[in-house]
């Protein structure tokens, strides 16, 4: 006779920087969710993150198929934090050029 379990915990976690990660892994639901939307099957996205257990993958996007709008909200709110960080970054240090700059750095000490 088959015993169904009451639930089994989706493993997700929230990190001390509120970024959702995918059980005790450094993978983050951003990651599984673009990869799955990119067509990518759970077992390609086991081939590309080996720390991950297929089963908290299939979880992982059963879970953004029953919770869709919640989760493209958090990963909206994600590239938008994104975006700002990067922004303020290129304020502070100008990423034109800065191959030229470390190149005449290396070759300067060399």
């Amino acid at each position: 006779m088959l015993v169904f379990p009451k639930a089994d915990p989706i493993p997700l976690t929230i990190d001390a920087n509120g970024v959702v990660r995918i059980s005790k892994s450094r993978v983050t639901l951003d990651t599984v969710v673009t990869a799955f939307l990119e067509g990518c099957t759970a077992e390609e996205i086991r081939e590309q993150y080996p720390s991950l257990q297929l089963s908290d993958i299939y979880s992982v996007i059963g879970y953004y198929l029953r919770h869709q709008a919640e989760v493209d909200d958090y990963l909206m709110m994600r590239q938008r934090l994104n975006t700002e960080v990067r922004q303020e970054v290129e304020k502070r240090f100008n990423p034109v050029g800065i191959r030229d700059r470390l190149l005449a750095r290396r070759n300067q000490q060399g």
